[in-house]
C-alpha cells in the first residue's frame, strides 16, 4: 500500500443506518490487514434500494453489506448467489465485478464461528433449539446444519412457519423439525434466540425444562447488559452468550469474501464490547 493507493470504496446500505457499527468494525480489519479501503454508511430510501446499489456501483463500489430492511432486495438483486446465500433466501453481502452482482450471506457462519472458535463450544453431535422462523432464523440454519449436529428444532409462535422452515432442510443428513413452544419437552445442548423479543424485553414462552447446567443460551441481539433472554436463562442454570461476536465474525467473513484476507476477530471484540 502506498500514498498514491486510491482506496476501494464498500459500503452499509440500510434504512435507518446511523446506528450501524460496520463502519469501526471494517476500519479495524483494514489497518490491521493493510488493506487500501473505505467503509461508509449508506442510506438508502425504503423505495429506491436498487437504484442506490447501482448508484454506488457507478461511483466506483466494490462491495456492500445489507441491512434490513433490504436483504430480500439485494437476494433478487443478484444474478450470482452463493449456496449458504440461496439457504437463507436473503443476502447481507454483495460483491460487485464485471461479471454482475454477487450475493452472500454471512449471517451463519458469523455465528456458527462466535459460538465455536470464540465460545468454545462445539456444535458436533448436540442438540440445537432454534427460536423463530423468520429471517434471522433461516439464515443461520445450513451452517449449523454443516457442523454435523445431532438435530435442530426449530419452535415459532406461529407453527407453519417453522414447520415450512423444517421441510426446506428436511433432506440436509440432519433431523429437522418444527415445533410450537409448549410442545418443548427434552433439554437442549445449544439454544439460540433468533426472534427480535429481546429488543422488547420480552421472553419466547420456554418451558423451563430446556435450559440445563450445559446448556448455551444464545441471543442474537446485544446490548451493554444481558438481555432478558439471557438473563431468564441464567437463572435457569445455563451459560449465555450475546449476539456481538456474530456481528463482528459476521463482518470478517465479509471482509474475506472481498479481499481475500482473514482479520483477527479478538482485539475488535473487545473495542466494541467498550463501546457498548
Amino acid at each position: 500500500m502506498t500514498s498514491e493507493s486510491v482506496p476501494d470504496r464498500y459500503a452499509v446500505i440500510g434504512n435507518p443506518i446511523e446506528h450501524s457499527k460496520s463502519p469501526q468494525v471494517h476500519a479495524l480489519f483494514a489497518q490491521q490487514t493493510l488493506q487500501a479501503m473505505r467503509y461508509e454508511r449508506l442510506l438508502a430510501p425504503l423505495d429506491h434500494f436498487v437504484d442506490s446499489v447501482h448508484e454506488f456501483i457507478v461511483h466506483g463500489g466494490r462491495g456492500a453489506n445489507v441491512t434490513v430492511p433490504f436483504k430480500l432486495e439485494a437476494f433478487a438483486l443478484a444474478n450470482e448467489l452463493t449456496p449458504r446465500a440461496q439457504a437463507a433466501g436473503a443476502v447481507n453481502t454483495l460483491s460487485f465485478s464485471a461479471d454482475g452482482i454477487k450475493g452472500d450471506n454471512t449471517d451463519g457462519i458469523g455465528l456458527v464461528r462466535d459460538i465455536t472458535r470464540n465460545a468454545g463450544v462445539p456444535l458436533r453431535n448436540r442438540s440445537v433449539l432454534l427460536l423463530g422462523a423468520g429471517g434471522a432464523a433461516r439464515g443461520v440454519i445450513l451452517p449449523l446444519i454443516e457442523e454435523n449436529i445431532a438435530g435442530l428444532v426449530i419452535a415459532n409462535r406461529t407453527q407453519p412457519r417453522a414447520m415450512e422452515l423444517a421441510q426446506q432442510f428436511s433432506h440436509s443428513g440432519v433431523p429437522v423439525s418444527p415445533a410450537a413452544f409448549d410442545q418443548l419437552d427434552q433439554r437442549f445442548d445449544v439454544i439460540i434466540n433468533a426472534t427480535s423479543a429481546s429488543l422488547d424485553s420480552a421472553l419466547p414462552p420456554l418451558p423451563d425444562c430446556v435450559f440445563g447446567s450445559q446448556t448455551l443460551a444464545y441471543d442474537m441481539m446485544y446490548a451493554a447488559q444481558p438481555t432478558i433472554f439471557m438473563q431468564h436463562a441464567a437463572h435457569h442454570g445455563a451459560v449465555v452468550r450475546d449476539g456481538l461476536g456474530m456481528l463482528i465474525e459476521q463482518a470478517a467473513e465479509s471482509f474475506f469474501v472481498w479481499r481475500g484476507v482473514r482479520p483477527d476477530t479478538a482485539p475488535v471484540y473487545t473495542w466494541l464490547r467498550g463501546q457498548l
